[in-house]
């Protein structure tokens, strides 16, 4: 038996190996596009929402007369093998590839034709009973169905992404509930602010998490809206009469998403609008995390000489010639993935800025921008849960001492002594030394110990009311 069957496009002939499911087209993309070494098998929801585009053409180009019940049975057949992950192996073009998706296309219709010929009895390349343009990609254009199948795998995957920006809002909030009573020092600009609680800090982390969920979730609905039966710049060319809705009626069933025809098909076919306004909000989500990280590095910092305020578990020896040192390493590598989908909105925008005319041929590297953005932050978000924000534990009495020995809490007196006053007790702790109790009760005895016990209790600082007398 021979090792190789030859196949032919209109370029010429190639061996194809008999063991690959993927056809002569797959390979020339594998020779031209040898870009990232990311393939289409190390995203499975991608490859899934393509089997369920090319089952839901089937169906529907059988509806309509165009394909027949044997054909579309086959089709459908070998699109459940893809959709159960068993052929994800054959999924070999790189993501970032010119041709505006036509190898992710052709990938899929080469290696879901080869299933559908074996599930009739045939040899693998015998395209005269199954074949990948003819029969797969029927009523198709790698316009309407890249994009439609890339919507749904997006879809699914800010799903698995806001499960993890859940998980991190829930573990601010319950860090918010041990630190209720640990009282510190609220800083602006670096500087002594007035005082509030830990838990205050780590409750507002939670709270500007689930705003950007359910911004997340407002975009993501954008990308139910497919082009399927636009074919190749939206006039539905080759598509027969009715094709469009009934194809997409199938996708949502099978995807069991509630998708949409776009009404404007050739609009539809160059936008990628959804794409910039999904990648903006993913890229808020990462400033703020990143904000984030960046305080939990100052408020863990010294141990001596910085703030010390939280503790960070330690994960790994700090340096390889300071004995002892211990970095806060999971927050900065959650920045520095940050840094990356932040780059990465740049890159989108500048894609769906490239299009032209009719198509944005730059779709494969949006896909690949949001595609590792979503994965790389994920997984990032979930190291930052697990291996830091659970574990800090709060230095609470030396919180409590900066916060007594501050300069900052003689705001709380603006109301009593007016701010000139304030001013001039706070100039005289700040080159003397003293602190504000001192100087205010003791030696100026602008106040009693009683009204000072009264606005300095641990109750008024964490929530002040105002005492004007």
């Amino acid at each position: 038996m021979k090792n190789t069957r030859k196949e032919h496009d209109f370029l010429g002939e190639l061996d194809i190996p008999n063991e690959l499911y993927y056809g002569i087209q797959t390979f020339r993309a594998v020779e031209n596009f040898n870009i990232t070494g990311i393939t289409l098998r190390h995203e499975p929801k991608l490859i899934k929402a393509l089997g369920w585009v090319k089952k839901a053409a089937a169906l529907a180009n059988r509806d309509c007369g165009v394909l027949n019940d044997k054909i579309c049975e086959a089709i459908s057949y070998a699109c459940d093998e893809v959709i159960a992950g068993k052929y994800d192996d054959q999924f070999v073009s790189d993501f970032i590839q010119g041709g505006a998706g036509t190898s992710v296309n052709m990938n899929a219709n080469e290696v879901i034709a080869n299933i559908a010929l074996e599930y009739l009895g045939h040899e693998k390349g015998q395209y005269d009973f199954v074949h990948p343009n003819n029969h797969v990609n029927c009523s198709q254009s790698t316009n309407d169905a890249y994009p439609s199948a890339f919507r749904i795998a997006l879809y699914l995957k800010i799903d698995d992404f806001c499960i993890a920006l859940e998980k991190l809002q829930s573990a601010f909030q319950l860090k918010g509930k041990e630190f209720d009573r640990v009282l510190k020092m609220g800083r602006t600009q670096l500087q002594d602010a007035v005082p509030m609680t830990l838990g205050q800090e780590f409750s507002a982390y939670a709270t500007t998490i689930g705003e950007d969920l359910l911004r997340l979730r407002e975009v993501q609905k954008l990308v139910l809206e497919v082009n399927m039966g636009a074919t190749a710049i939206g006039t539905k060319v080759n598509a027969p009469e009715g094709y469009p809705e009934l194809c997409v009626n199938y996708l949502a069933k099978e995807t069991s998403l509630q998708l949409s025809l776009s009404p404007d098909l050739i609009e539809a076919t160059s936008d990628t609008g959804a794409y910039v306004q999904i990648m903006g909000t993913l890229k808020r989500a990462a400033v703020k995390i990143s904000k984030i990280c960046n305080d939990l590095r100052l408020l863990s910092s010294g141990p001596r000489t910085g703030y010390n305020e939280i503790n960070l578990p330690a994960r790994q020896p700090g340096s390889s010639i300071m004995p002892g040192k211990v970095n806060p390493v999971i927050p900065e590598v959650v920045n520095q993935t940050c840094f990356y989908v932040i780059g990465q909105d740049l890159t989108v925008t500048m894609a769906a800025e490239a299009g032209q005319l009719e198509l944005n041929v730059m779709e494969p590297v949006i896909g690949f921008a949001m595609f590792t953005s979503l994965d790389y932050l994920k997984n990032a978000i979930e190291t930052l849960v697990d291996k830091c924000v659970i574990g800090i534990t709060a230095n609470e009495e030396h919180c409590a001492n900066l916060v007594m020995n501050s300069i900052g809490i003689v705001t709380q007196l603006n109301p009593i002594l007016g701010y000139e006053a304030s001013a001039s007790v706070a100039g005289e702790a700040l080159t003397s030394g003293k602190n504000i109790h001192e100087i205010v009760v003791l030696e100026r005895k602008l106040i009693s110990q009683e009204k000072w016990d009264e606005i300095y209790s641990l109750e008024n600082l964490i929530h002040p009311k105002l005492i004007n007398s």
